[in-house]
Parts: structure tokens; C-alpha cells; sequence
């Protein structure tokens, strides 16, 4: 993958013992992928919106062209929100919205990889005995979208607009090219040790730097590692493995 590589940290330590673990991780999985990395500490709920808004400046202004961008929120949370250094919410939504095909065009067409490890829920996170042999049921779903409700994408290129037709240019969707990557699924807790950081981080950097494959593939080897480790609380062993939702729709190779 050419062009450059950058990439936001932006991480809540109060009250967070190990995420300071996480973010030497995080800061080695990054320099041995080639990333130029910014790493901030404690911000608010306002420093986390302001943080990304100025990633994106940096971006916009980047002396050559970025080909991914990865920002990674680590904070106390709830489901679709991060609390700020200051103890007030920030909108999970509303950060993702600052990279999306819309509002930066450097990144139109190109990936954009958020991890989140932060809880999304009070859930505990139990531990299932499997059946011996299980078995799946395949079903049939179709989705359609709401009466009155249309993306009509964004353009894509600089000030030249590649066409398809002679009357239509060519367009993405605005929140296509990206991948969230929570560290919990919706309405569970996501777990961290006090000295040692979370299973999350410390499984996803692993692997990121020893393993090879596309994204995807990396991120079922994180999840399959995660389902086999068992984490205490209170003195319960306890399970949980991360949630994906993507729109790529190219494979992603980061070596």
C-alpha cells in the first residue's frame, strides 16, 4: 500500500489503570507498521472532538498523498459514547463523522480504521458450554432502507471527477472505505488489568505486528484468541470478543 500512513491516539489514563500500557502498545504496533503516529493524552469530551478535527487538517495538509488513516479511542464508556477526561460525554457518532467521505476529501476512497476499547454496557460477558456438535440455521434477511432516506455519496478525486457515463460522475457512499473495531459488543463491558492493559490492545497489537493477511483476516485471528481467554472479575471467569462493522470494499494490507 503507497502513500503515507497516519495515525490518532487519543486515551482517557484517569481512572483507567493500564491503558498507559495500551498506549506503548499501541505506540510500537504503529512505528513497526510504518504509521506516523500522534499520541494524546486525558482529553476531554471537546479535546476528543477537537483532536480528530485537527488529524484531519493534518491530512488534508499532508505533503503527499495518505493512503489509511487509523484513530484509536480508549476511554470509559457507554453504548455510542466516550467520557472525556472532564467527566461529560462525547458522541461516538459525531467523531466518526470528521474523517467520512464528506468532510475529508484526502481520505475519499481510501480506509479508515477506528478501534474503540472502551465498555458499550453493563453486560458481564458470560461463558457458554458448547454443544459437541453445533449446527447453524442459514436465514434469509432483506433490508430496506426507510421511505425518504438516500445517500447521495460524494465525489470522487481532486477537482477532477473520474466519469462513468457521459451525464454522471462517479460516487461513493458517505461512509464507505471504513471499519470500527470495538473491543466489546453492544451492551457488555470491555475489560482492562491494571497493570498488564486490556486483552483487546495487547491481543490486537500482537497481532498486528507478528501475523500476516488482509484486516479481516487479522481481526478473526484477534477474536478467535479473545474467545479462548478467560478474564476474572470479582473472582468469575469471564469472556468477551470484539464486535467489526465494515464498509471496506477492498482488502486491507498493512505489511
Amino acid at each position: 500500500m503507497s502513500g503515507a500512513r497516519l495515525a490518532l491516539t487519543l486515551c482517557v489514563t484517569k481512572a483507567r489503570e493500564g491503558s498507559e500500557v495500551d498506549m506503548d502498545a499501541l505506540k510500537c504496533m504503529f512505528r513497526y507498521l510504518k504509521f506516523e503516529s500522534i499520541m494524546k493524552k486525558d482529553p476531554t469530551a471537546q479535546q476528543f472532538l477537537d483532536e480528530l478535527n485537527n488529524f484531519q487538517q493534518t491530512i488534508e495538509n499532508w505533503e503527499e498523498p495518505v493512503s489509511c488513516a487509523f484513530v484509536v479511542l480508549m476511554a470509559h464508556g457507554e453504548e455510542g459514547l466516550l467520557k472525556g477526561e472532564d467527566g461529560k460525554m462525547v458522541r461516538l457518532e459525531d467523531l466518526f463523522e470528521v474523517l467520512n467521505n464528506k468532510n475529508c476529501k484526502a481520505l475519499r476512497g481510501k480506509p479508515k480504521v477506528y478501534i474503540i476499547q472502551a465498555c458499550r454496557g453493563a453486560g458481564l460477558g458470560f461463558m457458554i458450554v458448547l454443544p459437541r456438535f453445533p449446527s447453524a440455521e442459514i436465514i434469509d434477511v432483506q433490508h430496506h432502507a426507510p421511505a425518504g432516506h438516500r445517500d447521495p455519496g460524494e465525489e470522487l478525486g481532486g477537482n477532477e471527477v473520474a466519469v462513468i457515463t457521459e451525464d454522471n460522475p462517479q460516487t461513493i457512499p458517505t461512509y464507505t472505505d471504513t471499519m470500527h473495531i470495538y473491543s466489546t459488543v453492544e451492551g457488555f463491558l470491555s475489560y482492562r488489568h491494571d497493570t498488564e492493559g486490556s486483552g483487546f490492545i495487547q491481543t490486537l497489537t500482537d497481532v498486528f505486528m507478528h501475523k500476516k493477511g488482509s484486516i479481516t483476516e487479522l481481526i478473526e485471528e484477534v477474536t478467535r484468541l479473545m474467545a479462548n481467554t478467560e478474564v476474572m472479575q470479582e473472582g468469575k471467569p469471564r469472556k468477551v470478543n470484539p464486535e467489526v462493522q465494515s464498509t471496506l470494499r477492498k482488502k486491507l494490507y498493512l505489511q
